[in-house]
């Protein structure tokens, strides 16, 4: 069964390398990327997709420009150490491109109707703005498959928050509030999906992905001083995309899940209660918080050298 995918991103670094894992899979046809601000502003993240759609030899895809700023109203702030200065380490596109109205979303949706899924691995603005316009349309979608939050273990932006969900918290608590079914994809299992330097440099040998292993390296170069002890690159935003063609590699717990918007140490704090008396309401999302890093290396391997599935 092939799944139809909107992805919508903010082009960094394992955004990139999940559109490449997306595009070397036989079951995951992307059907639309909506770029927005996070790890580079938005123009910079249109360029991205523009290049990777190319470079990937996806024609015809429609790269949409989404949010340039959070809901808040507040002016991103960009770590450049962590995606470099355009968003793909020390690559920077060789040409100009522009992404197409955020109107066109609505002829997507109406296209695929009841056969569509959402990938979202980057700050949620975009996808809450798409669901306060076309929210009977998004009803109809098969599923949302979210990178974001943290769940009884730190944050990675502040001791309690995840980037994307303090990124834009207001946006973050509409989506887990309105939108679904959501399988949410936490920093709890993120940081387990670890890429090795013996992985990037098997991907490299094969030539398949020519551009991951300088994306790769300007990403691991971060990690090696801020996290020696993961002893590799962890490829929070590959995680969605991954779970399309594995869902068994992960262990769930569905819970109500919801985000502090209110200014202070608690700002984008993602919580749930997992109190063994909690109940668990019929919209609950669906939380991954373990994997099983033997299927992820296997199946990230497979799709990243072999031909295609």
């Amino acid at each position: 069964m092939v799944n139809n995918v909107l992805f919508f991103s903010d082009m960094g670094i394992d955004d990139a390398i999940a559109l490449m894992y997306a595009s070397f899979t036989k079951t995951i046809n992307i059907v639309g990327i909506v770029c927005s601000y996070g790890n580079v502003p938005v123009e910079d993240a249109v360029q991205n997709a523009h290049f990777l759609l190319d470079s990937l030899g996806l024609r015809g895809v429609p790269v949409i420009k989404g949010a340039e700023r959070p809901m808040t109203g507040e002016s991103p702030t960009y770590i450049t150490k962590v995606h470099g200065t355009h968003g793909l380490g020390s690559i920077v596109p060789p040409f100009v491109s522009e992404g197409q109205n955020f109107g066109i979303l609505k002829s997507i949706l109406e296209r695929y109707a009841n056969d569509l899924i959402i990938v979202d691995t980057g700050r949620l603005s975009s996808l809450a703005m798409a669901i306060m316009l076309y929210e009977e349309l998004l009803k109809r979608v098969k599923g949302y498959y979210i990178m974001g939050g943290a769940f009884l273990v730190p944050g990675n932006v502040t001791p309690v928050a995840e980037a994307n969900f303090v990124g834009d918290p207001v946006a973050a608590d509409l989506v887990m509030r309105r939108g679904g079914p959501i399988a949410l994809f936490p920093l709890n299992v993120t940081y387990k999906a670890i890429v090795t330097q013996n992985m990037s440099d098997s991907i490299n040998r094969v030539g398949k992905a020519p551009l991951f292993k300088s994306m790769f390296d300007f990403y691991y170069d971060f990690y090696k001083t801020s996290m020696p002890r993961l002893q590799g690159a962890p490829m929070h935003d590959l995680l969605p995309m991954m779970a399309l063609v594995n869902r068994q590699m992960f262990q769930w717990k569905s819970r109500p899940v919801r985000v502090v918007t209110q200014e202070g140490i608690a700002k984008g704090q993602s919580i749930a209660d997992f109190r063994p008396s909690a109940t668990v309401e019929p919209n609950a999302i669906r939380l991954a918080l373990d994997l099983d890093y033997r299927q992820f290396y296997w199946n990230f391997m497979t799709i990243m050298t072999d031909k295609k599935e």
